[in-house]
């Protein structure tokens, strides 16, 4: 991976944080999610007529995609509901680059090196020790563990997904600009249709930060897609969960959370993993 693709996914990494802590903050956080969706497909409605469609070899794929993202934001927002987000965050976006680089290699035949694996492994590892640091201890419930599990095989398999369908889509922009204007649409008719008023009501007082996250999640994302396209799945997706740290550090800067010597060591692990990935490449 070149350095300017990895400051990409870094940049991706501090947006894809931000906007799940927007999420959290909210006081349901599938209203939240829900809004962002929606912000975010109608900026990328407006890019539809300037980039056309993508090539057919990719619509499964897209579709597939649509379906899977659909499924997260619930127990996405399920997950955010069970536990705080300084616990479930690491939980579901630790897992992922490690889950991500065996389904990639299975399925795309993506195999990574021997010095590759270890940074993943590595990366996972240090993010993951974020949910256990000694003060909370024990007060991750098992249903809370659970969702985050879910959640993170569903980021998992939507990654692979989207890694492989932004290739066999002819332009990036395109795949992008076309997942982001319809992934919305099952969860934005779930709201409409089950909980309108408090939909509504929640996008009203909270408008500018509906438009803040919508616009953090497409950035954020689409990203990540457009790094996929140039490079490794399983890599780009261990960088992209850096966001694990970034949540951390908003917290402390935010929220009055203390960052610890937990923290340090795992951001520490994290830059040798990304070192580790940059020399491997």
């Amino acid at each position: 991976m070149t350095f300017g693709l990895i400051l990409l996914v870094l940049l991706a990494a501090l947006l894809h944080a931000t906007w799940n802590a927007l999420a959290k903050k909210s006081t349901d956080p599938l209203f939240g999610i829900g809004s962002f969706r929606l912000f975010c497909a109608l900026a990328s409605a407006c890019f539809i007529p300037f980039v056309g469609l993508p090539a057919n070899e990719s619509w499964g794929l897209l579709v597939l995609s649509v379906l899977i993202h659909s499924v997260y934001y619930f127990t996405a927002a399920a997950s955010l509901k069970a536990a705080d987000l300084s616990q479930i965050y690491p939980i579901y976006r630790g897992m992922s680059p490690l889950l991500i680089a065996l389904l990639a290699a299975y399925f795309t035949g993506e195999w990574l090196k021997p010095l590759q694996w270890f940074a993943v492994i590595l990366i996972s590892l240090a993010l993951l020790s974020l949910a256990w640091h000694r003060n909370l201890a024990g007060r991750v419930t098992p249903q809370a563990l659970a969702w985050g599990l879910t959640t993170s095989l569903l980021i998992a398999c939507y990654t692979v997904v989207d890694g492989v369908g932004v290739r066999l889509a002819g332009e990036p922009l395109s795949y992008i600009v076309w997942l982001f204007a319809l992934e919305s649409v099952p969860i934005c008719l779930y709201l409409v249709l089950r909980k309108r008023q408090g939909f509504t009501t929640y996008m009203r007082d909270n408008l500018m930060m509906c438009i803040a996250g919508g616009l953090a999640s497409a950035v954020a994302y689409g990203l990540v897609i457009f790094a996929m396209s140039l490079g490794t799945i399983a890599l780009v997706s261990s960088l992209r969960e850096t966001s694990v740290l970034f949540a951390a550090l908003i917290g402390t800067l935010f929220l009055n959370e203390q960052f610890g010597r937990r923290r340090i060591f795992a951001a520490c692990m994290v830059v040798i993993g990304a070192v580790l990935i940059r020399l491997s490449s």
